[in-house]
């Protein structure tokens, strides 16, 4: 058991990017383990209670090892963040960070908790003029870095053995001017063979240890150590199978096959009834049209017709597939800009590679989410101006200036 959690400890600190060493105290490896494994949804309550020595539960911290290896893809992580990295990269993320609506409290509310009272006012504008200009600072600082790299990859373009590439990263280079880094270099990637090649003897024995967890299950849940009153979520929290042989895997299968059917169904009612909203919304903007000819029709029918349509390009871009969001690493490649870069895909498909990400790609959908979130940003805006204004009025005596 000891040895169990030790191993959970050292590769849930690997994944959350943190330091371990080996004379940590055994209870603060446990209680990193169990919060660990709570951040990532595994709340089964007999891993949870097992004692803080580490006296117990061997079979508990197996279990939760397998659900890692399954759910996390433990071992792919670990191999990405252990990779070495001879290339220039940068992270890319598309992706909307949007709050569910339990979590966002309601626009225009006034804090309960009296804050006004206990903060002063001009120390959060200091603050917020001090995040301001780190910003900056950030800003202008991978700006300079940008520029430098953009100068290697500029005078080294051609001299690169893999022509997809065409030049040198800032690593190789490096290794050009001091070779003596050459060795450690290697030594680093003859470790990441290693580890890779042992994933690919895991990848082939997997199915058998998937088959000896389904026995695990089993014995456990003759001993009753499986509790079969859990809610109905608890079905999306079973083990994976490889093989069709398994007994629940066509089970699993059809739930999917179901929840597939589900998803189109509802995708369908979705299309209906925008489409009878709309409907609707033309018949109460002719209504609305006919009543409004003679009080200045025009002007407020360009400003409803503006709404309508920031809304519905909001609506299409929520409802648009997920498959240009994109996030995660990508190599930084200089590419040409003359014509003869641009030809068919018979001249550049040694050029290109099949799965690369442009730059001005990412920069429209960067743009297009700036334009969502400013439209986001005037509303909240306008939100709190009529709460001011609401607030002013209930004030006698008293004459508010706007700045």
């Amino acid at each position: 058991s000891l040895d169990f959690w030790r191993l959970l400890y050292v590769l849930l600190k690997q994944i959350h990017g943190g330091k371990w060493t080996e004379s940590d105290a055994i209870d603060t490896q446990i209680r990193f383990v169990k919060s660990a494994l709570w951040y990532h949804g595994y709340d089964r309550p007999e891993l949870h209670q097992l004692p803080a020595d580490g006296s117990a539960g061997s079979r508990e911290l197996l279990l939760a090892f397998s659900w890692l290896l399954h759910r996390l893809g433990l071992l792919e992580q670990l191999l990405a963040r252990n990779r070495v990295k001879t290339g220039d990269e940068t992270s890319v993320c598309t992706c909307e960070d949007d709050l569910p609506n339990s979590q966002k409290g309601p626009a225009g509310t006034a804090p309960e908790c009296g804050l006004e009272d206990r903060v002063d006012v001009r120390y959060l504008q200091w603050l917020n003029g001090r995040l301001r200009l780190q910003w900056r600072s950030l800003h202008a600082q991978h700006q300079e870095q940008c520029k430098l790299l953009h100068k290697i990859h500029l005078f080294t373009s051609g001299s690169h053995v893999d022509q997809i590439l065409g030049h040198f990263s800032v690593t190789e280079t490096d290794l050009v001017r001091q070779p003596e880094n050459y060795k450690q270099l290697l030594q680093l990637l003859e470790s990441e063979t290693m580890q890779l090649e042992a994933f690919l003897e895991w990848k082939q024995l997997e199915p058998v240890y998937w088959q000896w967890m389904e026995t695990v299950l089993g014995n456990m849940a003759e001993e009753g150590n499986i509790c079969e009153s859990q809610d109905t979520h608890a079905e999306k929290r079973r083990l994976p199978k490889v093989t069709s042989s398994c007994p629940w895997a066509d089970k699993l299968t059809g739930q999917m096959d179901r929840l597939s059917r589900d998803l189109m169904a509802l995708q369908d009612q979705l299309h209906k009834l925008v489409t009878h909203r709309k409907a609707a919304w033309w018949e109460k903007v002719t209504a609305r049209e006919e009543e409004l000819q003679k009080e200045g029709f025009s002007a407020t029918a360009r400003k409803i017709q503006e709404s309508v349509e920031l809304k519905l390009r909001d609506l299409t871009h929520l409802c648009a597939p997920k498959r240009n969001k994109m996030h995660g690493s990508c190599r930084l490649v200089l590419r040409n800009k003359h014509p003869a870069s641009k030809r068919g895909f018979g001249q550049s498909v040694s050029q290109q590679p099949v799965s690369a990400v442009s730059a001005p790609e990412v920069i429209r959908e960067l743009q297009m989410r700036e334009a969502s979130l400013q439209r986001e940003l005037e509303q909240l805006r306008e939100e709190c101006r009529q709460r001011l204004g609401e607030i002013a009025e209930g004030l006698e005596g008293v004459i508010c200036i706007s700045p």
